[in-house]
């Protein structure tokens, strides 16, 4: 993937906050679509799941946004091994040559 897709698929807590109170969509925002339309079946739980989510939303947002972090991560420690082995590779080739010429 991507790092920059990977990036545009961060969530954020204010948005997620307002798709909560204004649609009940907040689950359907974290791609959790059989949460949402359980979510929505039982009117939030009667209301108790709603009070629950106002206060657990932070971290439900960030529990997603770690896993992409995550991947993120894994997609720099390879460009960054990537570029150290080009980088030696360069070094070994210009010491090679450099004892050829003496």
């Amino acid at each position: 993937m991507n790092k920059h897709y990977l990036q545009s698929k961060l969530k954020s807590t204010g948005t997620a906050y307002v798709l909560w109170f204004v649609l009940g969509a907040h689950y359907a925002y974290l791609g959790k679509w059989g949460t949402q339309i359980l979510y929505w079946i039982t009117f939030g739980g009667i209301g108790i799941w709603a009070l629950i989510d106002l206060f657990t939303m932070s971290s439900k947002v960030n529990k997603h946004n770690a896993m992409i972090f995550q991947q993120i991560e894994e997609i720099d420690k390879k460009e960054k091994d990537a570029d150290h082995a080009r980088n030696m590779a360069m070094v070994a080739a210009a010491t090679g040559n450099r004892a050829k010429l003496e």
